[in-house]
């Protein structure tokens, strides 16, 4: 059983969450969000967000809180090969209410169709608010380019 090791990104004034999966090991090493080179996270969000890509986890962190973004995963732990979503087995959720309760949020975005399921089966009977899922920013996710996600994720702003 793999145990998320990475603490969400909010504060009070947080307007939107965009969650996750589950990191990959690329993030569970670094112990921060989208730390694999190959993830576009990042640069979908900056060039959305018309700022410079962040590089350092300050600077990520920054780009997040100024721009009103909350950010974490759909699952605190679960069984996983590798980085692999698919390989996902005996998830169970984070809690996000003390997010939504303490901060502005009101709209969530999940990143995939992965975090838009167990986001569905796990969390949404709780919360009751629809999450609109964007496509993956992984570099698995070869069939959207870059472009096709920045404009798909246009929709955060």
């Amino acid at each position: 059983m793999e145990l998320h090791n990475i603490p969400p990104v909010w504060d009070k004034n947080s307007k939107i969450l965009i969650l996750g999966s589950f990191p990959s090991v690329a993030s569970r090493e670094a112990e921060f969000f989208y730390a694999h080179p190959q993830n576009r996270f990042w640069r979908v969000l900056s060039s959305v967000l018309c700022e410079k890509a962040p590089e350092t986890v300050e600077e990520k962190r920054k780009l997040l809180l100024s721009n009103g973004i909350a950010l974490w995963d759909v699952i605190q732990s679960c069984e996983i090969s590798g980085s692999s979503d698919s390989s996902i087995k005996n998830a169970l959720p984070n809690d996000i209410c003390l997010i939504l309760k303490e901060s502005k949020t009101t709209r969530i975005f999940t990143n995939g169709k992965t975090a838009h399921r167990l986001y569905e089966r796990l969390i949404f009977p709780k919360t009751k608010i629809v999450d609109i899922c964007l496509p993956s920013t992984s570099a698995a996710n070869a069939a959207v380019s870059l472009n096709g996600l920045i404009e798909a994720w246009r929709v955060i702003k």
